[in-house]
């Protein structure tokens, strides 16, 4: 549709309202709210938001705005703005007096350059203690708003305590930052593959990966997308046809449904046949409640076509819908505006995917340690047939959509 007649903020609310009417995919069950009665965009667009009690769809935690310069370095880039450390808030929701620790840091980012790891404890963060982060649900302090920023972290190490000075800066995601060939306890060789991020930048580090560990002879690969938040369809239909090769060429792997307006955008996503693809009948995903969004389509779109999914870890966030993001004045908005369904119809997944097995992550071990748990699981899946015994307690689905005082919130999402 048209852009606003200029970026004042009356002909941009009234661009906004009318692009909700017709492209958001719940524009007949959202409130239809004054925009005089509202002092910004952002809080007209929140109004406009569908606020749930109609099944089967729950209320929209989905859809958010951020800058358009934020949006095109992620997806377009495949930069981002930080220091690079991200931690297990959700994990210890509401348990202020539990330990937080680091859980991931991006290869190329101050975080790594300063040697922070996984399964450091933070002490504190700008001053405030890991208490005070829990306890506020305010994980703020990780995220940037601009290079340069400072961040000084308390970190305890095997005993030791240690100061960490950080300054944001802007650096290379690494969407495919590793992949090895892991043998099972039985002796069975496995591949396993670790896939961050759904950006387009994914695509010659996957090809080579699975390359790789096609080259070594396995016949299965354990899909590492615990810390997966989604991204781009496209890249999401990339990396399941590695895994699904022939089983899927040329079938389904998500058709996207849009409103009833807009019915004529439906369209269709399909398998290709990559030359080092696997051809697996099955195929292990580690999963936890930041695997969303498309890392999700990608579980849907595999049993779609019959490849057997053994989910390890914990429920995934349940985002069975997405955006064809708009771009105006600015900012970029992301409102909800199809839902995803497999070859079989299948769709509709708001509350996750339950694990397979269920398995309570830990954080000191690497990703890629045959020690860690959710990959210990998988191997052990791989040699039986079954999840081990005594099954481990997964730790139980956070909600993914809560709100966050700040400019960008999918960047503090990724963060804590």
């Amino acid at each position: 549709m048209a852009p606003p007649q200029s970026c004042s903020l009356t002909d941009q609310k009234s661009w906004l309202s009318n692009y909700m009417a017709e492209w958001y995919f719940w524009n007949q069950l959202a409130p239809r709210a004054d925009e005089a009665a509202f002092p910004s965009v952002d809080s007209y667009f929140k109004a406009l938001l569908y606020t749930g009690g109609t099944a089967p769809f729950p209320t929209d935690r989905y859809s958010y705005t951020e800058s358009t310069e934020s949006y095109n370095r992620f997806f377009g880039n495949g930069q981002t703005l930080g220091f690079g450390v991200s931690v297990a808030g959700l994990e210890v929701t509401g348990q202020p007096g539990q330990p937080l620790f680091v859980r991931y840091v991006e290869a190329l980012s101050p975080a790594a350059a300063a040697g922070v790891q996984r399964g450091d404890e933070l002490l504190s963060a700008n001053g405030r203690p890991a208490a005070d982060l829990i306890g506020s649900n305010d994980f703020s302090p990780l995220t940037a708003s601009s290079a340069g920023q400072s961040l000084a972290l308390v970190l305890r190490r095997a005993g030791v305590q240690r100061n960490v000075n950080l300054n944001a800066a802007i650096f290379a995601l690494s969407p495919v930052p590793l992949d090895s060939v892991v043998t099972t306890p039985g002796g069975r060789k496995l591949g396993y593959v670790v896939v961050k991020d759904m950006v387009s930048q994914v695509n010659t580090p996957l090809d080579a990966a699975f390359a790789r560990i096609k080259a070594a002879g396995v016949d299965a690969v354990v899909l590492d997308l615990r810390y997966n938040g989604g991204g781009l369809v496209s890249v999401g239909g990339t990396v399941a046809s590695y895994v699904a090769g022939s089983r899927g060429a040329g079938q389904t792997y998500a058709s996207l449904l849009y409103n009833e307006q807009r019915a004529t955008n439906n369209n269709r996503f399909a398998f290709s046949n990559p030359a080092a693809a696997l051809g697996s009948a099955r195929v292990y995903v580690l999963t936890g409640p930041r695997t969303c969004s498309a890392s999700e389509q990608l579980i849907n779109g595999l049993r779609g076509v019959g490849v057997e999914v053994v989910a390890i870890g914990a429920s995934s966030c349940g985002k069975p819908v997405g955006f064809l993001p708009s771009a105006q004045c600015g900012t970029t908005f992301s409102a909800v505006n199809f839902e995803s369904v497999n070859a079989r119809g299948e769709g509709r997944y708001f509350t996750g995917f339950a694990p397979t097995c269920a398995v309570a992550e830990t954080y000191s071990r690497s990703l890629g340690d045959s020690a860690e748990p959710l990959l210990a699981t998988a191997l052990r899946y791989a040699d039986s047939g079954a999840c081990p015994s005594p099954a481990l307690n997964a730790l139980p689905p956070r909600n993914m959509g809560t709100r966050l005082n700040a400019t960008d919130e999918r960047q503090q999402m990724l963060a804590r």
